[in-house]
């Protein structure tokens, strides 16, 4: 069993940079879980960000946010982050983090992790 907690997320305004975090603890070794970045407003589905290999050696990206947030992890501090630049009113929404025992860290489908987080609300004011 793995728990995940986000922190970080908060008000900021159009064009801030925002970091949030993703805390993971439980039997699993960190270092053997992939970890991923969702969001979520309200009324829609996840929405796939970012997803990290469990060495932190490859990324990837959806389109939509590709050369603006950036992924990252630290396996010594059991750690996930995404890194948020020139934030966007329209990046309003609770940020989740998300864990797979299999390595996955390119599925865009949320049904392909095991564990979440409860969620960090970012919102981006005009």
């Amino acid at each position: 069993q793995v728990e995940l907690v986000e922190s970080g997320g908060g008000l900021v305004q159009a064009g801030d940079s925002l970091t949030v975090s993703c805390v993971a603890s439980g039997s699993s070794s960190f270092s053997t879980l992939a970890m991923a970045w969702f969001r979520q407003v309200p009324g829609e589905g996840r929405q796939f960000l970012a997803g990290i290999s469990r060495n932190g050696g490859t990324t990837f990206y959806a389109d939509t946010v590709k050369g603006r947030f950036f992924i990252s992890r630290d396996n010594i501090k059991n750690m996930a982050y995404l890194q948020m630049l020139r934030l966007r009113p329209d990046d309003t929404a609770v940020y989740s983090c998300a864990a797979s025992s299999e390595g996955i860290f390119y599925a865009t489908r949320s049904d392909m992790y095991d564990f979440w987080g409860q969620g960090t609300q970012v919102t981006v004011s005009s």
